[in-house]
Parts: C-alpha cells; structure tokens; sequence
C-alpha cells in the first residue's frame, strides 16, 4: 500500500509533490556540494579502467542485467574483468568480501551472487567500493573493472559512467528526493559517456530490451516452459518495478501459448481435410 502510494506521488503529477519540492532543492544541493567535494578531494588514480553503471532514480532499472552483458563481452574478448557491488543487505562483517558461485544470497546480497553465477568474474563487495577494486587489482590482476551501481560513489574514480533508465518510468516527475525518485538534478544525465534505455524509447539513448526466457523451479532447479503451466500461478516479484517483470512474464506465457494454440488449429484443419487456397 504505501509503495503504491510512493508510486503514484513519484511517476505522476500528483499536486502534493510541491509540498515536498523546498526539500527538493535542499537535497539537490547537497548532492550537488558532495559530489564536488569527493570527486576534488577523495578520488585517487585508478591504474585500470573502471566503469560505471548506474541510474540517477530509485530503485531497479535494469543495471544488473546490463552488467551481466557487458562483463560476458568483455571476457569473450579475452580481457580480465573484475565486478565490485555495493552488496545491499549482504551480513558479512569482513570487506571487501569476495562472492563466488556458492555463496548464499542471505549474506552477500541476490545481486552480486547473480552477478558471480551469471559471469564466471570474480565480484567482490565493499561498502567502499575503492577497496573492492583494490582486492581486484591485488588479487586478480583485473584489466577492467564494471561497478554494479555506484554511480553516486564518487569517491571511486571512473572512467566511464553509463547511466540506465526505465523507459516504462522515465525519470518520474523530474524532481528529486523527497518530492521525487531523482537521486540528483535530472541535468547529470547530460554528463554520463552513454545512456541506455530499459524499455521504451528516450533521446539520444542506446536501446535494451529484458526479454524473458524459461521458468526455473526454484527448490529443484527444474527448467519449464510456460506452456507447462496448466493451471493457475502467482507470481511474486521484489525487484524496483515489478510491474514489468510481471509483464513479461504474461507475455511469455500468452504468445506460447498462442503459438501452441495456432499449431493445434493448423493440424486440426490438415485432419478435417481444408487446405489452404492459393
């Protein structure tokens, strides 16, 4: 209920937001002196390219998937790639923590497990990211480093920042916290080497699209079909717009089952004896 109603005050144009909108401009302004602060007096060299993908609102759009895609490219190209992640709700008590294949997403956090299950990188976590990708650099010999999110960490320095956003959302109501989903001016967006859209369209803007596959039975690792759902399911979803993931997943389940519905209709009509007219 009171997601819903973040929402709906965050993506529309809800009268109340001005309510809100002095604190806006506190918290833009803030954001802005902070950022100058650590960029000119906490950043220090990084001997290896590190590059960043992040988001300037709340919430998901789509970084993880996009990391996953860059690091699997970059490997095919022979490169050493290394991934450092905040590691939200990870309970470890040692940083920076390296997460590997087996580790359990209760204590590392579902995203940098993802992220080590998905790529084969070695994905280290640290509240400080700098000490993430000096791990990398000690350890791995890494030659490039992708940072899952932080582009508001400014006290790691980067070569390249990519900013992702959900072309479904945009970028709400164009206001920042508390009146809005921005975690800074909408204007950083003109600053960033590449933005990626999620979905949808937006000027000047690479396109990618979250395609949903097979289903995953989660207890017995069975891979299914969605044609293989007869009856009625519930689907569950904690990610920042479940919306679409919902989506997808209807989607999915409908065009199978169309396709399945066509062949049926096609063989029905060669048993009765129709064929088609030229």
């Amino acid at each position: 209920m009171l997601v819903a109603m973040i929402d709906k005050f965050w993506y529309t144009r809800h009268p109340l937001r001005w309510l809100l909108f002095p604190f806006a401009l506190l918290y833009e302004f803030i954001s802005k002196c902070r950022r100058f602060f650590l960029q000119r007096f906490c950043q220090q060299p990084i001997p290896v390219p590190v590059i960043v993908v992040g988001n300037l609102t709340v919430g998901g759009v789509g970084k993880t998937p996009m990391v996953i895609a860059l690091a699997q490219q970059l490997c095919a190209r022979g490169l050493r790639v290394g991934i450092v992640s905040r590691g939200y709700g990870a309970k470890v008590n040692v940083f920076p923590y390296e997460v590997t294949p087996d580790s359990k997403a209760d204590e590392v956090g579902d995203e940098p497990l993802l992220l080590a299950k998905k790529t084969g990188c070695p994905v280290v976590i640290a509240p400080k990211r700098k000490h993430a990708v000096q791990y990398l650099l000690d350890t791995y010999q890494t030659q490039i480093v992708l940072s899952d999110d932080g582009l508001q960490h400014y006290a790691m320095a980067r070569a390249m920042e990519i900013v992702v956003i959900d072309g479904t959302r945009g970028l709400g109501n164009g206001l920042c916290l508390p009146a809005g989903p921005l975690r800074e001016s909408a204007r950083r967006i003109k600053s960033a080497d590449f933005v990626i859209v999620n979905g949808g369209e937006w000027p000047d803007a690479y396109r990618m699209e979250l395609v949903a596959g097979k289903f995953i039975q989660l207890m017995s690792g069975q891979v299914l079909d969605a044609f293989e759902f007869n009856e009625k399911v519930a689907a569950v979803a904690a990610i920042g717009n479940p919306q679409r993931f919902l989506r997808h997943s209807l989607n999915l389940v409908c065009s199978l089952r169309l396709i399945l519905l066509l062949i049926t209709i096609v063989f029905s009509q060669r048993n009765c004896g129709f064929q088609k007219k030229e």
